[in-house]
């Protein structure tokens, strides 16, 4: 079992939410797979698309980019699946538009 990690632009998330249901292994299909998707909005470093997504946060003491960090469990056999939506529906034409981090679980044990 893997975890993946997403880091994308607030403009994008819509599009990377429809992209991960419009997935196959995420389909009705495979209704008893559950993959425990979580979305956060975090404050990030991600280069601004324009000056309006950058702010100065008193907290942090530096410029900012409201973004949201999207957190996931999946099987091994579905990660490039995911991984490749992700990429796709992410991209924003920049070089570096976020990023996607996949780790390994040791156990992930669902409450019943």
């Amino acid at each position: 079992m893997k975890e993946i990690k997403a880091y994308v632009h607030k403009s994008r998330i819509a599009d990377v939410i429809a992209a991960l249901k419009e997935c196959p292994c995420w389909s009705a299909a495979h209704a008893q797979r559950h993959h425990n998707l979580a979305i956060y909005l975090v404050k990030g470093s991600l280069v601004a698309l324009d000056a309006t997504e950058q702010h100065y946060s008193m907290d942090l003491g530096d410029e900012v980019v409201n973004e949201y960090k999207l957190e996931l469990l999946c099987d091994d056999n579905e990660v490039d699946e995911i991984v490749a939506a992700l990429q796709a529906a992410a991209r924003t034409g920049q070089t570096v538009a976020g990023w996607i981090t996949v780790t390994d679980l040791v156990r992930a044990i669902p409450i019943h």
